[in-house]
């Protein structure tokens, strides 16, 4: 699997927040966003999977992952031209 442009990365004010009051939250982030870099797409079906690592071998659409942590259901997502990755939590998709 190659590697992929994450663009921007930006955050919701809410995952910053919690991420400033929480550092143990920036650790699992930070983890997340490892994994999200490795194509480990965390808690979404196969099929989604397998999306996703078609747009990385393609370039081409979205790619959205799904991780489950201490605060909640966190999304990741990367544009489809690569101009800007954002993490939120689910209840902000």
């Amino acid at each position: 699997m190659q590697n992929f442009k994450l663009g921007t990365l930006v955050m919701t004010r809410t995952i910053n927040d919690t991420i400033a009051y929480s550092s143990d939250f920036a650790k699992e982030i930070m983890s997340v966003l490892r994994r999200y870099t490795s194509t480990d797409w965390g808690d979404l079906p196969l099929g989604d999977k397998q999306l996703n690592d078609s747009a990385v071998n393609t370039g081409k659409d979205r790619i959205l992952a799904a991780y489950h942590t201490t605060k909640g259901k966190v999304y990741i997502s990367t544009e489809w031209d690569r101009s800007y990755t954002c993490i939120m939590f689910a209840d902000e998709y």
